[in-house]
């Protein structure tokens, strides 16, 4: 570290008697807040400005009753380095622990009675020997369907994510073309797909596709270890990022609505909210691209047109407390039935009787506007087919939470309108983990963003940058 800043300290200019640089981060997602910690880490002075009353994006909690709820049920892997980072630095490591092994149960509702269940787990051996076993043992694909999905994997990690020309083909396509059956799509391919990248096979880019396989199974033998928050996202993504944040000197104000951003004097900006207005050096938007769009200056962009092209993508999240224990498991996935993951999310909630269970169910285009009433009668049955103790057990409660914008849709072409951190207009970048990552819509890839635009932001001020957290380099 240079220029003797530190982590945490007061602004630079304290010290050495020069005006310290200042910026304003627009958004309070993992995104914004990473870029406002390694900005302020740097000695720079950071204003947060977030329109909600917390901090934590699309990942948060609320209250319902007794319970603590997140939105939706949020996973990460050992790949995520840049997200690893960020829950270090909220000094929140130990609230997500990470599997020492990977270990998915997968239950298929109309498997053969001593079937129904299989397990993808790796070894502790060398890839893409660490799969092999799991897949040879896997019951729920016929023997010649692991023969193919083992020869597309290896076929798979031949591939360059970063070839535009993968981009622009879908990844169903590829996946015929190499042999692999429907059953196999359904029983491999999408399982983890859709729960990575928000979509089936068929609405994918294969660029994206093969990002999240080469990097997540074909990379290391811990890559795809799965971790998850067991306590609420509130803790992690508010109270824990927003005591990190107040540490480093960073001004936050939350319910604060930004209404423009603009050139100010001498190379400045000028950050507009119903109740003043902000100048500085630096301004990094860390919002969705629509927002983006409506806030970028003119010229900022070549073609901000684009960002209205990058589609969104829903993710339905069902919520079930009954009054006993019905799955013994902290989490499963399923086949054979609209449910796709199912988590325990008891302890973490603060219930202290019964179960309370939620279904994330991604790609939910078709239901994410279904009243609860229908969702009702058609998920409780669906539980009780893939758990027979549910049938047993009282429903006290049912509800449901719809993020109907939750990701960008990871579709064919999608990578040529993602923007990088830096725009052209000097002094203004864009976060998100919509923006040209690499990565699909995920913690990582909101994370990575916010990096980016610190880096690109910190060079530009001739700040320093070797605290930046280098997730390749980790990687």
């Amino acid at each position: 570290m240079t220029d003797g800043a530190q982590p945490g300290g007061p602004p630079d200019g304290h010290r050495t008697g020069r005006t310290p640089a200042t910026a304003v981060v627009v958004g309070g997602g993992l995104a914004g807040v990473t870029a406002a910690l390694s900005l302020a880490d740097a000695g720079v002075r950071v204003t947060l400005l977030e329109g909600r009353p917390r901090l934590g994006g699309l990942a948060f909690s609320f209250r319902r009753g007794d319970l603590t709820v997140d939105n939706g049920q949020h996973v990460y892997m050992r790949c995520c380095t840049a997200y690893r980072w960020f829950l270090d630095r909220v000094d929140a490591t130990a609230l997500a622990p990470l599997q020492d092994r990977l270990d998915v149960p997968v239950l298929d509702a109309g498997g053969r009675v001593g079937r129904r269940l299989g397990r993808l787990r790796r070894d502790a051996l060398p890839v893409p020997l660490h799969l092999g076993r799991s897949l040879a043992t896997y019951p729920h694909l016929s023997l010649a369907d692991r023969a193919r999905v083992g020869r597309a994997a290896l076929a798979l990690k031949a591939l360059d994510p970063a070839d535009p020309a993968l981009d622009a083909q879908d990844f169903a396509g590829w996946l015929a073309a190499h042999g692999q059956s429907a059953r196999a799509v359904e029983a491999l391919w999408d399982l983890v797909g859709v729960a990575t990248l928000n979509a089936v096979a068929q609405d994918a880019s294969l660029g994206l596709a093969a990002m999240v396989f080469r990097t997540g199974l074909l990379s290391d033998p811990g890559a795809a270890d799965l971790g998850w928050a067991h306590v609420p996202l509130g803790e992690l993504h508010d109270v824990r990022a927003r005591k990190a944040l107040d540490s480093a000197g960073v001004r936050t104000e939350l319910r604060t609505r930004v209404t423009s951003v603009a050139p100010g004097e001498h190379g400045s900006w000028r950050v507009g909210t119903p109740g003043e207005s902000l100048d500085a050096d630096t301004v990094v938007l860390a919002v969705p691209q629509r927002e983006t769009h409506d806030l970028l200056p003119p010229g900022a962009l070549d073609e901000p047109g684009r960002l209205l092209e990058i589609g969104t993508a829903p993710i339905l999240n069902i919520h079930v407390v009954y009054d006993r224990t019905v799955l013994s498991r902290p989490f499963f996935a399923a086949l054979g039935s609209p449910v796709q993951w199912v988590f325990d999310r008891t302890g973490a909630s603060g219930l202290r009787e019964g179960q309370y269970l939620a279904l994330s169910q991604s790609a939910a285009q078709d239901e994410i506007d279904t009243p609860v009433a229908a969702l009702r009668e058609h998920y409780l049955p669906e539980l009780e087919r893939l758990l027979p103790t549910a049938r047993a057990a009282r429903v006290r409660d049912f509800f449901v939470t719809r993020e109907r914008t939750a990701t960008f849709a990871p579709t064919p072409g999608v990578g040529r309108l993602r923007p990088g951190a830096r725009t052209k207009a000097p002094g203004l970048y864009l976060a998100g983990a919509w923006t040209a990552t690499g990565w699909p819509a995920t913690m990582e890839s909101a994370v990575r963003s916010g990096i980016g635009a610190a880096d690109a932001a910190l060079a530009a001020l001739g700040r320093p940058r070797d605290h930046l957290f280098d997730f390749e380099e980790a990687a």
